[in-house]
């Protein structure tokens, strides 16, 4: 290493914000940051003089994220208790010489950090509805400017037009949103209206399922790639999701089902504003506003190490959190009214409501939200011989909810305890397909997504798409 270069990583460490350490293939701590003795409780000189082996045996931080890289010779990111009592995240980064382990290059940030900037937001987000609260007459203007643009959002609460209102006001600038929520609450209803509001609204409005591409596509699928990248590449190249949204906005829904790599992948491009297809060597450039939904806790995952803190930080801009539709009960009209209006212009006929559904749908807590109740209204609706939509047994059932876990199958296909039994004729293979496809068909109308039948059964979302294909099965378009 030249004298210059020896320099600049000295200058990299000494005002590194994160806890930089610098270990050998063998475990020795050559060089810390100096943050990190406050961090790990040990003067900088002391933790130079040791090694992580030694550091995880007496308690100082535990796990060594350093040991894992050693281990499995690959990049790993754990969440470490230090011996001051604090929680710490760690990323670390093998150094090769050739097959050789030479050096782990680790940095590590103090998650109190985190916690402080939750809380700081909480307050901000107090403040703001205490604001709204006393200044109702001075925002008059504003309030009925989001009720004559409201599209196809149908809110009437108070809890949702001041979220809407929010919305209203940042969508003029392009600050990354992250919409959080429970699956089916209209997150990309709201994405799509944030477009709507934006100056990019003329621009297109990408819509990506995180969840739903194979981790072995996402590369090609969000990036792109040349002619002859790989084996069944098109012939003429495609440009990814990424470059389809220049200019406008791109949303990616299931965030937090992103794998660790691919979260570096698209930290990259947020920090660079740039890309590179696959098979290509030139960077393009590429403008897009970034909202990204997840019905999942972003910061629980960044704390268990399977959500990328940096990433997290860049999304976390406009935090935006939807209630589920039992905490707004007001709402539920407006969406009646809407899908119905979807349904009948669908189908050409002009059906209605009899007025005893309406104690039905505003009872129900509707735990699958806005989703359950458009699917539950198609079901009334195709089910309804006449004008009228009667309930008809089809009303949900309050007094009588699965209980959690269970897994239930109509009398015809379960005559009783033990009683799976094979057809005249019908193989192994056979029976179990059916029972499989059984199980899965009953689902789909007790789960609102394909990502809670995977919760559900154990298995990954993917593996849930290619079965309800397989069967010819679907919980509605749009979310399988």
């Amino acid at each position: 290493m030249s004298e210059t270069d020896a320099r600049v990583l000295r200058t990299l460490v000494e005002n590194a914000n994160d806890h930089i350490f610098i270990v050998d293939g063998q475990g020795r701590v050559l060089d810390v940051s100096p943050g990190a003795a406050a961090v790990y409780g040990m003067s900088r000189e002391a933790l130079c003089a040791t090694t992580v082996q030694r550091l995880e045996a007496d308690g100082i931080l535990t796990p060594s994220v350093s040991l894992e890289v050693m281990r499995s010779g690959k990049p790993a990111q754990v969440m470490q208790t230090t011996s001051t009592g604090r929680r710490v995240i760690a990323q670390a980064y093998p150094v090769f010489s050739g097959d050789r382990l030479e050096r782990i290059i680790s940095r590590s940030m103090d998650l109190t950090d985190l916690q402080w900037l939750q809380e700081e937001y909480q307050l901000l987000q107090r403040r703001f509805s205490e604001h709204l609260k006393r200044s109702a007459a001075a925002s008059l203007g504003d309030d009925l400017e989001v009720d004559a643009a409201q599209g196809e959002l149908r809110i009437r609460s108070e809890l949702m037009h001041e979220i809407a209102l929010l919305l209203k006001r940042v969508a003029p600038t392009d600050a990354s949103v992250l919409m959080l929520g429970e699956s089916g609450v209209g997150k990309t209803a709201f994405a799509r209206q944030l477009h709507r509001w934006s100056r990019r609204r003329e621009g297109p409005f990408i819509d990506v399922n995180c969840g739903a591409i194979p981790e072995s596509l996402f590369e090609s699928e969000m990036f792109g790639y040349q002619p002859g990248a790989f084996s069944g590449a098109a012939r003429q190249g495609k440009a990814g999701l990424m470059e389809q949204a220049q200019g406008g906005t791109l949303f990616l829904d299931e965030i937090g089902e992103l794998p660790l790599a691919m979260q570096t992948k698209l930290l990259k491009v947020i920090q660079d504003g740039s890309l590179t297809r696959l098979g290509d060597t030139r960077a393009r450039r590429v403008d897009f506003r970034l909202v990204v939904a997840t019905n999942q806790d972003l910061a629980r995952r960044v704390e268990e190490g399977r959500f990328r803190l940096d990433l997290y930080y860049r999304l976390n801009v406009i935090p935006v959190t939807l209630p589920p539709l039992r905490e707004r009960p007001e709402d539920i009209p407006g969406l009646v009214e809407l899908q119905l209006r979807r349904l009948n212009r669908r189908y050409g006929r002009d059906k209605l409501l009899a007025p005893g559904v309406w104690q039905e749908l505003m009872g129900h807590d509707w735990p699958g939200n806005v989703r359950e109740l458009e699917n539950w209204l198609e079901r009334a609706w195709l089910s309804a011989p006449d004008e009228m939509i009667e309930a008809r047994g089809l009303a949900p059932q309050r007094s009588s909810r699965v209980p959690e876990g269970a897994i239930l199958l109509d009398d015809s296909s379960s005559p009783g305890p033990g009683a799976i039994k094979l057809a005249e004729g019908e193989g192994l293979k056979q029976g179990l397909a059916r029972f499989e496809r059984e199980i899965l068909a009953e689902l789909c109308t007790q789960l609102p997504s394909t990502y809670a039948m995977a919760e559900r059964l154990g298995i990954s979302q993917p593996s849930v798409v290619r079965k309800l294909q397989r069967h010819g099965l679907r919980i509605s378009d749009g979310h399988r």
